[in-house]
C-alpha cells in the first residue's frame, strides 16, 4: 500500500461515517503481532503527475501519516507549485513523489480515532473488510 492511497481512505465502521476523527487513520506502530514494515520501490519521477495529484490530497492528514512515519519534511502548508519544472520546486516534488509513490507499506495496522477499530496491512494490502456487527 502506497502512502498515497492511504491518504484516500478513511474508517468503514458506518457509525464513524459523519465523525471527523474517522480521517485520516492512523499507522499504529504499536501493534505486536504485525510491526510495521516500510519499503522503498523505485518509481519513475514525475514532476507533472505530483503537480497534478497534489490539489486532490488533504494536506493535513498527509502531514500527520508523515510526521507518524518519521517523515517530517514536509512543510506545514500545503504548496502551491504552478511550474513543476521550475529549479526551486525541484526537492518539494522529488520529497513528495518519495513520500508518496516512493514509500510502500509492506505491513502493520491503521487505527480509526473515532472508533479504534484496526485494518491490518500484509503483503501490501490493507484489509477493509469489516466483522459483522460492525456492518450494521
Amino acid at each position: 500500500m502506497k502512502i498515497l492511497t492511504a491518504n484516500f481512505v478513511q474508517c468503514t465502521v458506518k457509525a464513524c461515517g459523519s465523525s471527523p476523527d474517522c480521517f485520516p487513520l492512523h499507522f499504529d506502530q504499536q501493534t505486536p503481532d504485525l510491526p510495521l514494515e516500510l519499503a522503498h520501490e523505485d518509481v519513475d519521477f514525475s514532476p507533472e503527475f505530483i503537480c497534478n495529484v497534489l490539489p486532490r490530497i488533504e494536506w493535513p492528514a498527509l502531514l500527520t501519516t508523515a510526521r507518524e512515519l518519521g517523515n517530517a519534511q514536509l512543510p506545514d502548508t500545503k504548496p502551491d507549485i504552478e511550474n513543476p519544472n521550475a529549479p526551486e520546486n525541484e526537492q518539494l516534488l522529488r520529497d513528495l513523489h518519495a513520500l508518496l509513490l516512493e514509500t510502500q507499506i509492506i505491513q502493520g495496522s491503521m487505527r480509526c480515532a473515532n472508533c479504534g477499530h484496526i485494518y491490518f496491512i500484509r503483503d501490501s494490502i490493507p484489509n477493509f473488510l469489516l466483522p459483522g456487527h460492525l456492518v450494521q
